[in-house]
């Protein structure tokens, strides 16, 4: 019976593909779009866009109608920077749009985009049983992204 001998070297190379695969499954990938969203500058919400979409439901049941909503969108494109031409759309579940907010580019340090609360409980209030989400466009997206479908209940 031969014996087979193989080399510590192959091993080694083995042991540390395996841990870069295994580490890198568990971790953002570099160059993604992400965003955050506050309620009166807290955060409440914080994703990823490669998260599943029924990870992304943003509850409101406790928001007052004094609060801001705002988001904060990052693209990877643009060294993790705001973008240009930002606008974010609230939608029903059929995709109509019952509201758009557009926001000029930012010049400072705060890019965050600001919705009063106000507005999206009135919103609300009027499509009662439906459910509605948020929806972000800007010029450096091909198309809209989903941010975070909404519970006022």
């Amino acid at each position: 019976m031969k014996k087979i001998r193989i080399p510590l070297a192959f091993i080694t190379v083995c042991t540390l593909i395996t841990l870069a695969i295994s580490t890198l499954s568990f971790t953002t990938w570099f160059g993604l779009d992400t965003y955050e969203i506050y309620l009166n500058n807290q955060s409440v919400f914080r994703q990823a866009i490669n998260q599943p979409v029924n990870l992304r439901v943003l509850q409101l049941d406790k928001a007052a109608a004094t609060d801001q909503l705002q988001v904060l969108y990052r693209h990877c494109r643009k060294d993790n920077g705001p973008g240009t031409g930002r606008s974010i759309a609230l939608k029903d579940e059929t995709g109509s749009t019952l509201r758009k907010w557009d926001f000029a580019d930012p010049t400072g340090t705060n890019p965050k985009m600001t919705i009063a609360m106000r507005d999206l409980l009135q919103i609300a209030g009027k499509n009662t049983g439906h459910r509605l989400s948020l929806y972000y466009t800007a010029h450096e997206l091909e198309k809209e992204e989903m941010l975070s479908m909404l519970r006022f209940k």
